[in-house]
């Protein structure tokens, strides 16, 4: 059989993922802006004035402002229109963004921070469940790659686009509005060719009683197979990944916070830290596809436990570092764990989705990964004023804590895979 022709396949990839391309090309654009500002941020906040104590606040303010938006915007994306919605979301995230430039300051930083996180809280429960529900079953953990690959694609190249334009246009003032006109013009895919899907119209449950595995579930079919879609919200399955997702954020927040300034301490250039966070995405841009295939067809559950341990590793390689070069392979083996970790969460987080909750579900998952931000964000600055390296410490035991009791309560349901698909 003659191999098809690079527009063959690129017809046939295109039918298969049409539904999602136009969120799919959002989240590079919102994300190459995303990945020009994340460097800069920190050290343009502590040149402003900001003290590391109070740094841990103000990085902080975003995730707490999507805490409290994630879920009720995930609520709201089930049973209104998602398309609007995510590009409210959108156009509002780019004003925060290049806002900081206007208006300087802790308390003002604090502030519009926080704007940022609830403006991205608006976009995201909305964007997830969209891809949940416009995606077969047995195509979501490849879906959920795609959409990591995305991100990660637009995180490679940002730091790049941030640096340049910064040398050529202005310095960091740059950054802010490329990151701002970035999140605007990501809105634009969306309101231009962005589709409702139906799946979220069907009648949910209304009951949200948390249900273990020894109880009775049945599926739209009248399904109990044990991995079958649960017919309540708060169920085992979900609440294993809700805490696990809690221990990947905790790093996240952790390195929001202090890696840029770590990496400084060390001696690095601004160009060799940005070059660290286009490392931390090449990986993510090359597996997280093959990891959602991998996924669909064999399960979740060995992705999470090798995507969890391989940050903890590598958090623990940071605190031996003394020459900062040595930090650009050791961060592209931690990427290589959230390949692996992000796609196998989302495809359990949509395995374990009831009916009409995707989007509900989606802003837990998101608001669970926000509480452990927050935590980090909050005692970083205040760990990292006693030793630099502290940090990387205690985000190494949360990870590990909270993945040990993930699997204990998950058990039976963290495959990812929902018999809808078979």
């Amino acid at each position: 059989m003659p191999l098809a022709s690079p527009v063959g396949r690129l017809t046939a990839w295109t039918e298969r993922w049409g539904d999602i391309v136009p969120l799919l090309l959002a989240e590079f654009i919102v994300w190459l802006g995303f990945g020009a500002l994340l460097p800069v941020l920190p050290i343009y906040f502590t040149e402003q004035g900001v003290d590391l104590a109070f740094l841990g606040l103000v990085i902080a303010a975003w995730p707490a402002a999507r805490l409290i938006g994630e879920p009720v915007f995930g609520w709201l994306a089930d049973r209104t229109a998602r398309v609007p919605l995510m590009v409210i979301g959108l156009i509002a995230t780019g004003v925060f963004s290049m806002l900081p430039l206007v208006f300087t300051g802790p308390l003002a930083f604090l502030v519009l921070r926080a704007g940022a996180g609830f403006a991205t809280s608006a976009y995201d429960p909305a964007a997830r469940g969209y891809l949940t529900d416009a995606t077969p079953p047995e195509r979501r953990g490849e879906a959920f790659g795609l959409y990591g690959a995305v991100q990660m694609g637009g995180l490679l190249l940002g730091p790049a686009i941030g640096a340049l334009g910064a040398e050529r246009f202005g310095g960091i003032s740059f950054v802010f509005v490329f990151g701002g006109v970035a999140a605007l013009l990501a809105a634009i895919p969306i309101g231009l060719r962005g589709r409702e899907t139906e799946q979220r119209t069907h009648p949910a449950p209304s009951a949200d009683t948390t249900e273990f595995p020894h109880a009775s579930r049945t599926d739209v079919a009248g399904s109990d197979a044990p991995d079958a879609p649960p017919a309540r919200l708060w169920n085992r399955g979900l609440i294993a990944v809700l805490i696990i997702n809690a221990g990947g954020y905790f790093a996240g927040g952790t390195y929001e916070v202090i890696w840029s300034l770590f990496l400084q301490h060390l001696g690095a250039s601004l160009d060799l830290i940005g070059l660290t966070f286009a490392m931390f995405g090449l990986p993510v841009l090359l597996l997280s596809p093959w990891a959602g295939r991998v996924v669909d067809r064999r399960g979740a559950l060995a992705f999470i436990v090798i995507g969890s341990i391989l940050p903890v590793v590598m958090g623990l390689s940071y605190t031996r570092l003394s020459d900062p070069r040595l930090a650009v392979p050791l961060i592209a083996i931690e990427a290589t764990g959230y390949a692996m970790l992000n796609p196998a969460l989302y495809a359990v987080v949509a395995a374990n989705s009831p009916v009409g909750r995707s989007s509900t579900t989606q802003g837990l998952f998101g608001a669970a990964g926000t509480v452990g931000f927050i935590a980090a964000s909050l005692i970083t600055g205040i760990l990292a004023a006693r030793d630099i390296v502290l940090p990387f410490y205690v985000f190494s035991a949360f990870l590990a804590t909270t993945l040990v009791v993930g699997l204990i309560v998950g058990r039976g349901r963290l495959s990812g895979r929902s018999s809808r698909g078979r």
